[in-house]
């Protein structure tokens, strides 16, 4: 039987990182599932979901863990198979507007007092084309409760965009 395991994995950003992570769960009978992997900073930053066989698990964190020395920290979590909630639809958010400390906390908290999960969140500074000023931009998959008035959830966050000074996009996908 096959165990699901989550892994986070941060250390100083080099080549053969992903290699040493995928030779690790291979050497293990491991699958590599899915993962979301990025440079941070000049750190690796990554997490990732593996099967294994259960009787490969504490050999595989041990493993993972005798990474340290090369500057890696590899976090090991068991999980349970995720059954798609019926009662959810997803739907995308993008914010984009003039950088500045509090637009993530502002709708995080919107959102969550309305009972949405982020499922997924992508954040980024960059350079305005013309001006040069920072701006901020940030693509959400959200998993939104059927019953949630999307309309009513619209122009909430527009008037919170509008305090924030940024515009947001909400769009369900095709």
């Amino acid at each position: 039987m096959s165990t699901s395991l989550v892994l986070t994995v941060i250390g100083p950003d080099r080549p053969g990182l992903v290699e040493a992570l995928s030779e690790t769960v291979a050497d293990h009978q491991g699958s590599w599932l899915e993962s979301r992997m990025a440079r941070l900073a000049g750190q690796f930053a990554g997490i990732l979901r593996v099967g294994v066989p259960e009787e490969q698990v504490d050999a595989l964190t041990l493993a993972l863990q005798s990474l340290g020395p090369e500057g890696l920290q590899v976090g090991v979590t068991r999980t349970q198979p995720e059954t798609p909630g019926a009662d959810v639809r997803e739907i995308r958010l993008e914010i984009i507007g003039s950088d500045r400390p509090g637009i993530v906390h502002e709708i995080s908290e919107a959102l969550a007092d309305r009972g949405i999960n982020v499922d997924e969140l992508r954040t980024e500074i960059m350079s305005a084309p013309m001006s040069g000023e920072l701006l901020f931009l940030a693509n959400a998959d959200l998993l939104v409760p059927l019953d949630l008035n999307l309309e009513l959830l619209r122009k909430d966050l527009e008037a919170l965009a509008h305090e924030l000074m940024v515009d947001v996009d909400l769009d369900e996908p095709s």
